[in-house]
């Protein structure tokens, strides 16, 4: 039997008996009480709107136009923020690394493609990593040129380098309208200090002093008059029990932010139906936007590269009856996503973004090697649009 903490540490999906028996009992217990944030308790910032945030995660843009790929929508060439202007989309996300290899998503690259989705007409999600390269539920390093020697240390760097990222954007005149404080923080970050799992026990109270410098940090490098929203992003897309377990946990450390994120694989992370319940869940006890900032769904079961695929076999997909790895699955898939999202209490299910949607072969996700995501974009591997980019268009009015 899985426990809701053990399920967050491995991955593997907490058991209905083990949410209404153990851990998570406790937590609403908890929860109830009143030290946690609840619906009652809104955010500073105002509600963004149903679907209002509609876009992709294009940090590797820059490296996909050195390598001489280029991107067409309707057989016209343009860059990619001005295709997804074009199609309707409204936000990007762009990752930051502190110290990554040459070429990949550093504070320059990042400020690059900050200013040219300002001059689309798009809005930025920033997603610091705060680590030299990837991090995610699995690691979470601290960047080699950091203090580490103590959690105020870190803490301190964490606070210092935020302001600094968020006022170098500013002051390009392209100020951030969202930050999320880390990447995929599920188990923590900045390991050993902001690790929520030890081998003593459970360190929350200090991953929320690392959540807490993060916010300083960005308010402090926020100039004067911008709205700047704050998310904390997770991966439990179809998992409720885990997702109430790290909020619920969180929240009791006295943190806030304005958004919830969520990463939602279908392959990994459950079925729409499993999405749908856990993002009613959400905005019910939190009474806070909800972004899926990261999504994506095959369009063919073939590779555009030597490298191993994440999806190879439709059996992957728990909703590939309705929607198979097609062009025409995946756009399916996307307006069933719009539509889940449109259906969130409270006007909470604020959009999607996908992720990488041009990540097309040529570009590794290290130097020198493949890229396991290629057949999920929303460009082919020839750099032509995929019919799921209509997903991007603005809702319709109702009456």
């Amino acid at each position: 039997m899985t426990s809701a903490s053990e399920s967050i540490r491995t991955g593997r999906p907490v058991t209905r008996r083990a949410a209404l028996g153990g851990g998570i009992a406790a937590a609403t217990v908890a929860f109830a009480a009143g030290r946690a944030r609840t619906a009652e308790a809104a955010s500073a910032a105002p509600a963004l709107g149903r679907l209002a945030v509609r876009g992709g995660d294009i940090s590797f843009t820059l490296l996909e136009e050195a390598v001489g790929n280029r991107f067409y929508d309707r057989g016209v060439e343009a860059p990619v923020e001005r295709i997804l202007a074009n199609r309707g989309a409204s936000w990007v996300r762009l990752r930051v690394w502190v110290n990554p290899p040459p070429g990949y998503s550093d504070l320059q690259s990042t400020l690059k493609l900050a200013l040219r989705a300002k001059r689309a007409g798009l809005k930025t999600l920033i997603d610091p990593h705060y680590s030299d390269f990837w991090a995610d539920p699995g690691k979470q390093p601290i960047p080699a040129s950091w203090p580490s020697d103590s959690l105020a240390s870190v803490a301190q760097a964490t606070r210092t380098y935020t302001r600094d990222l968020v006022r170098a954007l500013a002051k390009q005149g392209s100020p951030a309208d969202m930050i999320q404080i880390g990447n995929e923080v599920t188990n923590g970050m900045l390991w050993p200090w902001g690790q929520i799992y030890q081998d003593d026990g459970q360190h929350w109270a200090d991953f929320a002093t690392l959540v807490q410098a993060g916010v300083d940090g960005a308010q402090a490098g926020n100039p004067s008059g911008h709205l700047l929203r704050t998310m904390i992003h997770i991966d439990r897309g179809g998992d409720n029990g885990g997702t109430r377990w790290f909020f619920d946990h969180l929240f009791e450390q006295g943190i806030d932010v304005d958004v919830l994120g969520q990463s939602y694989y279908p392959m990994w992370h459950g079925s729409l139906a499993d999405v749908q319940a856990n993002l009613t869940d959400m905005a019910t006890r939190y009474g806070k936007d909800i972004v899926i900032v990261e999504t994506q769904y095959p369009w063919t079961t073939g590779n555009g590269d030597d490298l191993a695929n994440f999806f190879w076999n439709p059996d992957q997909l728990p909703d590939g009856d309705r929607f198979p790895p097609t062009p025409e699955g995946q756009a399916g898939f996307y307006e069933a996503l719009r539509d889940l999202l449109t259906a969130v209490p409270g006007g909470r299910g604020a959009g999607f973004l996908a992720w990488e949607p041009e990540w097309i072969p040529g570009v590794g996700w290290e130097p020198g090697a493949g890229t396991p995501n290629d057949n999920m974009t929303l460009f082919d591997w020839s750099g032509h649009s995929l019919p799921a980019l209509g997903a991007m268009h603005a809702p319709r009015r109702t009456r």
